[in-house]
């Protein structure tokens, strides 16, 4: 792979379906970050051995090279078999380290491995669509870690719902078979920051559609947000931190309008042709009855939503990086690396 990526570093090397998610350049330079990574952060070189218990994805061959990379062993579990068995591999293989992807059977087929490994501390990254779908009580202003989201409202999405349920789920299973297992998720808003390469996910695209001027006006709605970063550290945070356990914990920012954002991406990058034209809410539910996506849209326009990141300043002293930063930042990643 090495060799491939200096003689021929911009023939694709990993796709997802049809779309090229990597040429070899940047597979070999993903692969060689995790063992470095591997190997500075959690001790592992030759002799170790480290287990993939992921579903078929491109991250499996990154996280496999990765593994080779470090000098250790790659121990490929089939994502299919029950958590015990999955734990009776790890137990009998000696393995150091182990590689997962949420997806294995969701949120409760973590906690089952967990569980069955012995691991005493999870730290599960959920989401604020768990907590923002419902109506707050009168005279509340913000949502904070008591709201859960009601599946059966309006502004309820599939994904909002699949998020609840499984974190739901996991505080159920965590209070009913595994008391012995400390529980802390994360709940992030939506994320902005600069990513680490080129393949990001869809809080990013936004940014990139608004730089692209792919829509003709600018919808009257907008988003709580927090950087990735801090995300992160939330999560470094809350295996440190005793007092996070049995919570859930808000990462959240503050709120921008789509259009401020807009504006600020204008003002940013004068020379860019950026949409500032307001779109009026009765076109956009017009649209709407025509196109899926943006019905979606429909039940927050004009709608500010407050959320409190009051719990995670208490509990691990954040400072949160400013969202306006954030979407700066994210936006000068992508002109700087021509994904615009």
């Amino acid at each position: 792979m090495v060799r491939t990526a200096r003689l021929k570093p911009d023939t694709p090397a990993l796709l997802q379906g049809l779309d090229v998610v990597a040429d070899y350049q940047t597979f070999a330079a993903r692969a060689a970050a995790i063992g470095a990574a591997l190997q500075a952060d959690h001790g592992i070189g030759k002799g170790d051995r480290v287990a993939i218990f992921m579903t078929n994805r491109t991250q499996y061959l990154e996280a496999m090279y990765g593994i080779w990379f470090a000098g250790a062993a790659a121990v490929p579990i089939n994502a299919k078999l029950h958590a015990k068995e999955a734990a009776w591999i790890i137990e009998n293989a000696e393995v150091n380290l182990a590689f997962t992807s949420q997806d294995v059977d969701g949120a409760l087929r973590a906690l089952r491995a967990a569980k069955a490994a012995g691991i005493k501390r999870v730290v599960m990254t959920s989401s604020a669509v768990a907590v923002m779908d419902s109506d707050l009580a009168p005279g509340k202003t913000a949502y904070d870690e008591e709201n859960w989201t009601d599946l059966n409202h309006a502004a309820v999405t599939p994904y909002g719902k699949s998020k609840t349920l499984a974190e739901r789920a996991a505080w159920n299973f965590v209070t009913d078979e595994a008391p012995e297992i400390s529980l802390t998720t994360i709940n992030p808003v939506l994320v902005t920051g600069p990513p680490l390469d080129n393949n990001f996910g869809t809080s990013v695209s936004i940014v990139q559609r608004l730089l692209t001027a792919k829509d003709p006006m600018i919808p009257n709605f907008g988003f709580p947000i927090v950087d990735v970063r801090d995300v992160a550290e939330m999560h470094v945070r809350a295996l440190k931190v005793d007092e996070s356990v049995g919570k859930r914990i808000l990462a959240v920012d503050g709120f921008l309008w789509f259009m401020d954002i807009a504006k600020m991406l204008k003002a940013q990058f004068p020379d860019r042709k950026i949409v500032t034209l307001p779109a009026p809410n009765f076109m956009v539910r017009l649209l709407a009855i025509f196109d899926k996506s943006i019905r979606q849209v429909v039940p927050i326009l004009g709608k500010k939503i407050e959320v409190s990141n009051a719990r995670a300043q208490e509990i691990f002293g954040m400072e949160f990086i400013p969202a306006a930063d954030s979407i700066q930042e994210t936006a000068a990643f992508l002109v700087e690396n021509d994904l615009v």
